[in-house]
């Protein structure tokens, strides 16, 4: 176990560093930011300056090695736009988002696994094929699509609840169901697999022939092993989730780190966007890693040399 944590981490660095050339490179291919920044009427003098300025008129594997060198020492950067050093905008952001991606992994997880271990328990009656049908429902209505039909029907025309910003309690409940539903849909989908597979096992089998309750069967010897696929898929998803939900935060005017990547791509905001990254980056690696240790944890059969 030992030898694989270290072989993994190791694998994490230069993943990170493979990350920070892609991002590094694409960011300056979003355009230069002095032509947002300055007025239409200002010559090539006060651009020349400004990029000057900006340590952007250097060549790029000069400006990469003073990009790497911050990044090693916990240093990348000020952000052009908002004159703020990256990481304080970037922990300045993040609860914002974890609260938000967990909220959501809450309501995906109480109502997704036991309707998902339910489909596969009734398998091929209607509670199966509704289960289906809502996981085919949430897969396919675009998040942006959900997040507006939500703010007109239960904000603007009833008020039951705000439009956007962070505040109350009930501030996280559209933005936490429309990143949400994509969520439950996958785990309704994995869980059911997963279940319908385990059940079939050798297994499960002889403890239903040594006279094992149904309840323990399902839920002691089945969703325990069920679970391998399904927190895998809960592991990616959280990562990704904390600075994927661009469309999300834009349109609920969520203070988190998905819209602030949407300011830096819109601005082009080189270290700004490029700390988004690295930040998402370092957490999918970091949750990934944690994950592979659990899963020996959850299933004994599984060992790594």
């Amino acid at each position: 176990m030992q030898r694989f944590v270290i072989r993994r981490f190791v694998q994490g660095l230069i993943t990170l560093w493979v990350l920070s050339v892609v991002i590094f490179l694409l960011s300056r291919a979003t355009g230069n930011p002095a032509d947002l920044l300055l007025p239409l009427e200002m010559g090539d003098v006060d651009r020349d300056r400004m990029l000057a300025a900006l340590g952007l008129d250097r060549p790029l594997y000069v400006q990469y090695l003073y990009f790497l060198k911050g990044a090693l020492t916990g240093n990348l950067g000020s952000s052009i736009r908002m004159n703020t050093p990256v990481v304080e905008l970037l922990f300045a952001r993040l609860p914002n988002s974890a609260q938000l991606v967990a909220v959501a992994m809450a309501m995906a997880v109480f109502i997704a696994l036991p309707l998902g271990v339910l489909a596969a328990v009734r398998r091929g009656t209607s509670v199966d094929r509704g289960a289906q049908m809502l996981a085919v429902m949430g897969m396919a209505a675009p998040p942006f699509w959900v997040g507006l039909v939500l703010m007109q029907f239960v904000s603007v025309r009833t008020g039951l609840l705000p439009v956007s910003g962070m505040g109350s309690p009930q501030h996280y409940v559209l933005p936490a169901f429309c990143l949400g539903i994509f969520i439950v849909a996958g785990f309704v989908r994995l869980t059911r697999s997963s279940m319908l597979d385990v059940l079939d096992s050798e297994y499960v089998k002889l403890a239903r022939i040594k006279g094992l309750s149904e309840r323990v069967i399902v839920w002691k010897h089945s969703f325990r092993n069920a679970l391998i696929p399904v927190l895998s898929f809960a592991s990616v998803y959280f990562a990704q989730l904390i600075g994927g939900a661009i469309v999300v935060e834009t349109v609920f005017a969520w203070p988190g780190v998905g819209r602030l990547s949407y300011e830096a791509i819109m601005g082009r905001d080189y270290p700004l966007l490029q700390g988004v990254v690295i930040l998402i980056g370092t957490i999918t690696i970091a949750v990934n890693l944690l994950v592979d240790i659990l899963y020996a944890y959850i299933d004994p059969r599984i060992r790594y040399g």
